[in-house]
């Protein structure tokens, strides 16, 4: 499975101490539908159904938000 994920940062984020868990760790995001990115928090529980060889969006990369396959993405010129 794959998701299209609107990025809209153009630097990286400084993670520090304050970052860290209760177990002293930090958790990135990897599946791009944190609201605390580029912390995860636990929205990655929301792809836990989807299908290998699928491309989802959710709408507004929201793992609340209304999850829809779609067959290729089209990129449009800024």
């Amino acid at each position: 499975m794959t998701r299209e994920v609107t990025h809209e940062k153009r630097g990286p984020a400084k993670l520090d101490e304050s970052d860290m868990g209760d177990d002293d760790m930090i958790y990135v995001c990897q599946c791009g539908l944190s609201d605390s990115k580029p912390l995860c928090d636990g929205s990655h529980n929301a792809t836990a159904d989807e299908e290998e060889g699928v491309t989802y969006k959710y709408a507004n990369d929201d793992s609340d938000g209304e999850r829809r396959e779609i067959n290729e993405l089209v990129y449009e010129d800024e």
